[in-house]
């Protein structure tokens, strides 16, 4: 399954275009921005099966830095910094990961 497929590649070129500049990654305005929020639990799920790379149930730290890249091959690493914000944001129970119902929460949050 292809990212397109859950979301528009419009929506998908804006919000990665939107934070090109390093360290500028907001998750909750990229959620926004890429009409996730607007999306079903259900498309939501398979949205984070994409980004699932290893399919473990999870996105890891090392998942979460190519983020962009799981939107669009061109999309930029997160930095560091971005990565561990976006992991804290997510991570509700601490287990240093993001799970289904974390990462629809953290969406829903957004």
């Amino acid at each position: 399954m292809a990212m397109t497929d859950v979301l528009s590649a419009e929506d998908i070129k804006k919000a990665v275009g939107a934070f090109a500049a390093t360290d500028s990654f907001n998750h909750k305005k990229f959620f926004d921005l890429v009409g996730l929020k607007k999306k079903s639990h259900e498309e939501v799920k398979k949205v984070f099966q994409i980004l699932d790379k290893d399919q473990s149930g999870y996105i890891e730290e090392d998942e979460l830095k190519f983020v962009l890249k799981g939107f669009t091959p061109d999309g930029r690493d997160l930095s560091d910094k971005e990565t561990k914000a976006f992991l804290a944001a997510g991570d509700k129970d601490g287990d240093g990961k993001i799970g289904i119902d974390e990462f629809a929460t953290l969406v829903a949050e957004s």
